[in-house]
């Protein structure tokens, strides 16, 4: 299955009207939009994106009817690359981030070891329960066991998450200067790049839905201009492929 959420092809960017052309442009540092960087946010926006996904797609699995191929293709699609995204994010996570924090602070040592051991654990959960995706998209009727399944890997993920957020992100403020790039949505893109996986358009948007717009102007501010300039394409592109799937986005 594709881990791929945007059609994939050559990008096509509608040019730019007058009126965008003409928009004062922000007061800049260093060529920069003066905004102030959002700490860690690469690793909240996969957790909100995570959250957001696990407490949606039980529902659509059970409204799965019987020969409605482009729905359970769309949904098959969809949790392929957000299990895609969660590898990724766990192989960063323990081959770039734990290092350095057991570096800088071994104190924390013991925590990151049962995270590294819990993402094993969670990786393993993901694979049986995208063997059971597989079926309920192929055979409807399955649907609702399924969705339970989906359910418990939800609260089950939702444990790891809480543990990184109250224990690990506190101490990473005093571990890491301020603009650091450690954590943040434009090392997060980079790392994809770099990587064999999700593609970074596919995970911005992912990432971005439902965000709201000041803080989707505040978090590309801090990404490159590249980005920011395919970002409203993008997002109308992602809009219209996952309105099948959840419906059309408000």
């Amino acid at each position: 299955m594709s881990r791929h959420l945007l059609p994939v092809g050559p990008t096509h960017v509608p040019a730019q009207s007058d009126a965008r052309r003409a928009a004062p442009t922000p007061p800049t540092t260093a060529g920069r939009p003066a905004v102030e960087p959002m700490p860690f946010a690469g690793l909240r926006l996969v957790h909100a994106a995570l959250r957001r996904d696990l407490a949606r797609l039980p529902q659509a699995l059970r409204l799965l009817q019987p020969g409605d191929e482009i729905a359970a293709d769309a949904l098959q699609r969809h949790w392929d690359f957000m299990t895609a995204m969660v590898t990724c994010h766990h192989e960063q996570q323990d081959s770039r981030l734990w290092p350095l924090l057991r570096r800088f602070a071994p104190e924390l040592r013991l925590l990151l070891n049962w995270l590294e051991a819990d993402h094993h654990n969670l990786d393993h959960s993901f694979t049986r329960v995208t063997t059971l995706v597989r079926i309920a998209t192929r055979d409807p009727a399955s649907s609702w066991s399924v969705a339970y399944a989906v359910e418990e890997l939800a609260a089950r993920l939702e444990t790891h998450l809480r543990i990184e957020e109250r224990q690990l992100l506190p101490r990473m403020d005093g571990i890491f200067p301020a603009g650091s790039r450690i954590g943040t949505l434009p090392e997060l893109l980079d790392l994809l790049r770099a990587a064999d996986g999700p593609a970074s358009a596919d995970a911005l948007v992912w990432l971005l839905e439902g965000v709201a717009s000041e803080q989707i102007d505040r978090l590309l501010a801090d990404c490159d201009d590249e980005t920011a300039r395919h970002w409203p394409h993008w997002r109308d592109t992602y809009a219209r492929c996952t309105d099948q799937l959840w419906g059309p986005q408000r």
